[in-house]
């Protein structure tokens, strides 16, 4: 459970707020329930795959093998967008509380970080940075589990005097719907108990995924329900790192927490995807391609959509990609539930989720700051 539940709590945590809040008004904790469920039907199919690969794992047939390839080559190349919008939320955190607080500073910081990166997967592979990556996910879920209890006990403080505050939405209709297919990115993360099989068996992956889904969920509509009616409207500009300045009115400790608590997160998921591109390339190439030639290019993407791209359109891009990962996932299953009899409604469903994937890569778009 820890790990696709450290893959879902990370980055999206401390710019989802912000967001939803400025773009959803007083429904913000309306579209955080709708982020939630559409992740956790895209997570049904992928479970449904989990067992149905255990069943029939020499019996899938040409199209869902190459459906699988496919949705393989799909993953690791949403990989490589998500490495980006980590480390440039990592440089955005990281100069937030600096006399060099700029979006020049914050790119150039993001490239420095790309180096290490780079220098240790290829010479010695990521073993060497497993022990910070764990260290470094405890001390954000520590930190997030803080940011929570200072939400609440400033909440009730302010609810004491009746000081709440319901602000209209500054986005309505489709734009609203578009705007929500850009963040899916930012409950993403769940997936990686799909590959977790040469360490856990079926059902302890399927469980591993549906009790992140359902905890995450818990905490993100939380953090969205104390978060939304306790800020004056217009009260901060929305930016990447408007969490930090939301924070300070809540606990003087708080905006350093939370810096901490993005760099440890930026840190441990950017380690992570990172790794998992490298394995991806060498695997689905029979190893003509190692793991090295994954991480230069995920390093020259990378550089290329920090300087061409700001981290609000590298979120909606990291979405669309990882949406084209769950459109051939639900796809997959939509193909082999529909070979078994009896199962018309369930076929529906995995066939409407993947028009639903598609609709994300086709129309999600970026917020706009």
């Amino acid at each position: 459970m820890t790990t696709p539940l450290a893959s879902i709590i990370g980055s999206g945590f401390l710019v989802l707020g912000p967001i939803l809040t400025t773009a959803y008004g007083k429904f913000a904790p309306l579209a955080m329930c709708g982020l939630c469920l559409g992740a956790y039907l895209f997570g049904a199919a992928i479970r449904f795959n989990i067992s149905e690969l255990e069943k029939h794992s020499d019996a899938s047939g040409h199209l869902v093998r190459g459906m699988e390839i496919l949705a393989s080559w799909t993953l690791g190349f949403a990989y490589i967008i998500s490495v980006a919008y980590y480390l440039n939320l990592f440089g955005a955190f990281g100069v937030s509380l600096t006399p060099a607080n700029s979006p020049w500073n914050a790119k150039l910081l993001t490239t420095a970080v790309f180096a290490p990166i780079l220098y240790v997967g290829w010479t010695r592979g990521f073993r060497s940075l497993e022990n910070m990556e764990y260290l470094s996910v405890t001390t954000k879920l520590a930190i997030i589990a803080g940011l929570v209890v200072g939400l609440a006990a400033y909440v009730i403080e302010n609810g004491s005097h009746g000081e709440f505050f319901f602000v209209e939405p500054h986005i309505t209709a489709w734009s609203a719907v578009t705007l929500s297919f850009g963040l899916i990115v930012t409950v993403q993360g769940f997936e990686t108990s799909r590959y977790l099989g040469a360490e856990y068996d079926e059902q302890t992956r399927r469980l591993s995924m549906q009790l992140a889904q359902a905890l995450s969920a818990g905490i993100y509509v939380t953090y969205i329900l104390l978060i939304t009616y306790i800020f004056p409207p217009d009260q901060f500009e929305l930016s990447e790192t408007a969490i930090v300045d939301m924070m300070k009115v809540v606990a003087p400790i708080l905006p350093v927490l939370l810096v901490a608590a993005a760099l440890a997160a930026q840190f441990s998921a950017a380690v992570a995807d990172t790794s998992g591109s490298g394995g991806l390339v060498a695997e689905l190439t029979g190893n003509r391609l190692t793991p090295r030639v994954g991480y230069v290019v995920l390093t020259a993407v990378g550089l290329l959509l920090t300087w061409s791209a700001n981290v609000f359109e590298i979120i909606a891009y990291a979405s669309r990609a990882f949406a084209a990962y769950y459109m051939l996932q639900a796809a997959i299953a939509a193909v082999r539930s529909a070979r078994s009899s009896g199962r018309r409604m369930q076929t529906g469903l995995f066939v409407a989720l993947s028009i639903l994937g598609l609709l994300i890569v086709v129309l999600g778009r970026p917020v706009e700051s």
